[in-house]
């Protein structure tokens, strides 16, 4: 009995990485092929777009660099192309390679930084509506509902041309990007508000609340250490796709002209200005940005599909 007493205390605890090898979300997400398929797409274009700067051959936010006596060439393989400029260049002699890498950079990181801000004001403001209800509950669900009655790119051309008006014309280059970020996560963080609203108002009237509250526990406390871990798991999966949807709606101001300025071009940037000579016969300008930015939401959205069903407790 004491030899296997030291050896059960002998074997030393699992570290995170192993534990989470073992579990279940890491052997669903092995067993699919299109959930592989797509992190290894999603990987690729993140790299890609960190590493911009050491595999475009131009910086396409460097005037100096752009060659206009190299505008409008075709991509490599068709007449008239060449090295190396593998996509073409557009009318302002920018490399379309270099553009998309840094444009998809540009997008993604107004993507991350939009689901960030939404998120963190979405959790807070649905823990303190599920947790104290009352009238805290009606004003903050009824701002929500405000917001969801008016369609999404309206909420965000309105921000975007408002707060553009408002700063000064010297830093509009440099905070558009800012703009943007808050345009996207004042209509985002409703959705995140109402699910961890949902969960707040199952969790508060458990056993294990009422035990804290009995004790003393700080409201504060209550929800950020005891009630918030459980109500994770929707807001993961809910994250992941508002991930691609804040892509697509910054691309789409971006597109609609209050967006990125072409001097720092994102994805739907590089596409409003491809879109110009698409009849001219500079089909390369528009079709390469407009693939690369398919390619980062189907993939974006294919592995929240996966993460959705993997952690639906009904479908194991």
């Amino acid at each position: 009995m004491s030899n296997v007493s030291a050896g059960e205390t002998s074997q030393k605890p699992k570290t995170a990485r192993e534990r989470f090898l073992e579990s279940d979300l890491w052997w669903s997400f092995k067993n699919s092929k299109s959930a592989v398929g797509a992190a290894i797409v999603l990987a690729l274009v993140v790299l890609t777009a960190i590493f911009a700067p050491l595999l475009s051959p131009q910086d396409p936010y460097d005037l100096a660099a752009l060659e206009l006596w190299n505008a409008e060439l075709p991509p490599v393989w068709a007449e008239g192309g060449q090295m190396p400029y593998i996509l073409g260049t557009d009318v302002q002699g920018r490399d379309i390679l270099s553009g998309i890498l840094y444009g998809t950079r540009v997008s993604i990181i107004i993507g991350i930084s939009s689901v960030v801000v939404s998120l963190a004001v979405g959790v807070m403001a649905g823990l303190a509506a599920g947790y104290y209800g009352g009238w805290v509950d009606n004003v903050l669900m009824r701002i929500g509902d405000v917001l969801l009655s008016i369609p999404i790119i309206l909420v965000a051309i309105l921000v975007s041309s408002v707060a553009m008006a408002l700063l000064p014309p010297e830093l509009r280059d440099a905070g558009i990007s800012a703009v943007l970020v808050l345009a996207i996560a004042l209509y985002s963080w409703v959705q995140y508000a109402r699910v961890v609203r949902g969960q707040t108002m199952v969790e508060r009237r458990k056993e294990y609340v009422q035990a804290s509250r009995l004790v003393g526990t700080p409201a504060r406390r209550l929800m950020l250490k005891h009630i918030l871990p459980n109500t994770l798991t929707p807001v993961l999966v809910a994250a992941t796709l508002n991930f691609g949807l804040a892509i697509l709606i910054e691309a789409t101001l971006s597109f609609l002209g209050v967006g990125m300025p072409p001097n720092q071009p994102s994805l739907g940037t590089l596409i409003r200005v491809g879109n110009q000579y698409l009849f001219s016969g500079s089909w390369w300008i528009v079709l390469f940005p407009s693939i690369q930015l398919c390619i980062l939401v189907v993939s974006v959205n294919m592995l929240g599909d996966w993460l959705r069903d993997a952690l639906n407790p009904k479908l194991r």
